[in-house]
């Protein structure tokens, strides 16, 4: 059934205002040292042309050496990479990732390149010092979590020694000395993994409860002026998959493959001070892992479902009262999002997760205010740039266009959210008098018809060829690929006049009212 929506220039309810940096993204630390990241999907896998297929009858691991692959370190002064990355303006910069949890930082050279006894990797002085140089160029605000493996702790078994800052003093004495200092940290990526995330063996809860107190102390007491951001958790309180609220798919969490524990247990009985409450977000498990977590991979077909756009809206509903039990006032960072879990499904890279990513914007904005943090910004097939060309992706130009337009105050936009008319509203970022709504249509069948009560500046926004998994999404039905010297592609609307325009079927558009 085609839906109708009517918009208004006039008076609608203002919900809040939200942090003007809120769609920044992470640079996996992985990327940073060089390192095993998730192998590239084939042209003809991304296309839906061909299947993705991974022998797991031995198991996630011993499937590891078909889904994993070494990368070299990422050239953050690729001139290419700090032109499109400094287009989204000021933003915040994740450097971060399960890889950072085992990283010895040698930064005085003194290791030679060999990693030390407990690690798995090291960072290097060139290394670390092209973060900072890259974080500068694109004015950005920089935020790490720290290692906190068995070399930190000297052990690799229960019982488990206090954390010690020993490797963080190095990191944010030397960023602070260099002139760009860590204006944000979390303790640990996703510490509800426990031993999985980089922990030694036998790491518990109320071990974390603990050393994230003493971290905190130890950054107050040091660094003052870096904001701490906790805990971090994924998938306890929102399961991933298809185990969603108000849904009718079955599902199970992440906890049925991995040993997991709580956002509360984390936190433990004595909570440790928050200046911001993060947790991580995903849709679901790639192609990649649903061999061993069948029921928390969603398939192409259901990425346009009401299920699967609302788990994003639902992970932010669920992790909201713990923001206001451990961080009351405070703002809500989804640290890591993006599509899925396990470096991105086969159609990460195309048209048709631009849908989940606008709809996560804007559903996030009317719950909450906070960051998004999307993972990431060139590695794996849910970054916003090709890891190898640097070419910009659909969300790349999704994401640049909501940065360039909608503003901080969030409205609510009047309409039910239901298949066909998902419709989210701002202020307009250029400080006019106005609105800019975005109207999402996840019908793949049905155009949605929007009444304008006055002329609008119209960005439609659509998969080539109306093809839902093309690799280039249109603006108004031009291409938006780079030109002549990597120069972006004109991101200029059309102008409306006042009445009826259509959404088409599996359309993203925004009016400037």
């Amino acid at each position: 059934m085609a839906e109708f929506v009517k918009l208004t220039a006039g008076e609608l309810k203002q919900l809040r205002e939200v942090n003007p940096m809120m769609m920044s993204y992470n640079v996996e630390f992985a990327e940073v040292t060089g390192g095993t990241f998730w192998k590239a999907y084939t042209p003809g896998q991304i296309a839906g042309t061909e299947s993705f297929d991974v022998d797991m009858s031995g198991g996630l691991a011993a499937a590891y050496k078909d889904l994993m692959q070494l990368y070299p370190p990422i050239n953050l002064y690729d001139e290419k990479l700090r032109k499109l990355a400094k287009e989204f303006g000021p933003l915040w910069v994740r450097v971060s990732g399960t890889w950072a949890t085992k990283t010895y930082y040698d930064l005085d050279g003194a290791m030679g390149g060999k990693v030390p006894e407990g690690y798995l990797n090291t960072l290097t002085r060139e290394q670390w010092v092209g973060v900072l140089d890259f974080v500068k160029e694109v004015g950005a605000k920089l935020m790490i979590s720290v290692s906190a493996c068995p070399g930190v702790y000297g052990k690799d078994e229960a019982p488990i020694p206090a954390w010690t800052p020993v490797e963080a003093e190095k990191l944010f004495k030397f960023s602070a000395d260099y002139g760009v200092p860590i204006n944000g940290s979390e303790f640990v990526n996703e510490p509800n993994m426990l031993s999985d995330t980089g922990f030694p063996n036998g790491y518990t809860p109320e071990d974390h409860a603990r050393d994230q107190k003493i971290f905190y102390k130890w950054l107050k007491e040091n660094y003052p002026d870096c904001i701490y951001i906790g805990p971090c958790s994924v998938g306890s309180e929102a399961p991933l998959g298809k185990a969603q609220p108000n849904s009718k798919a079955a599902g199970g969490g992440i906890e049925t493959v991995m040993k997991t524990c709580s956002t509360t247990q984390l936190m433990g009985e004595d909570p440790c001070p928050l200046d911001v409450f993060s947790y991580h977000y995903y849709n679901g498990i790639s192609e990649r892992l649903a061999g061993v977590m069948p029921s928390m991979h969603w398939l192409a077909e259901e990425a346009t479902s009401e299920d699967y756009l609302n788990v994003a809206l639902n992970s932010a509903r669920a992790y909201a009262p713990l923001r206001d039990k451990y961080c009351p006032g405070g703002e809500m960072w989804v640290t890591e999002s993006g599509d899925a879990g396990g470096g991105g499904d086969t159609w990460a890279s195309t048209y048709l997760d631009v849908i989940r990513t606008l709809n996560e914007a804007g559903g996030f904005a009317s719950i909450t205010d906070g960051v998004i943090f999307h993972n990431t910004l060139a590695a794996s097939d849910y970054a916003y740039l090709d890891r190898v060309t640097h070419d910009p992706r659909p969300n790349y130009f999704a994401v640049l266009l909501w940065t360039r337009l909608m503003g901080t105050t969030v409205y609510d936009a009047a309409e039910p959210q239901r298949v066909g008319a998902h419709v989210y509203a701002q202020s307009r970022k250029d400080g006019k008098e106005g609105k800019v709504y975005l109207v999402i249509n996840n019908s793949e069948t049905e155009a949605t018809t929007v009444e304008l009560p006055k002329s609008a500046e119209v960005y439609a926004l659509a998969g080539k060829d109306g093809n839902k998994r093309a690799t280039i999404m249109t603006l108004n039905g031009k291409d938006l690929v780079l030109g002549e010297n990597n120069e972006l592609p004109a991101l200029d609307p059309v102008v409306v006049e006042a009445g009826k325009v259509e959404v088409a079927p599996l359309g993203c558009t925004f009016f400037v009212l």
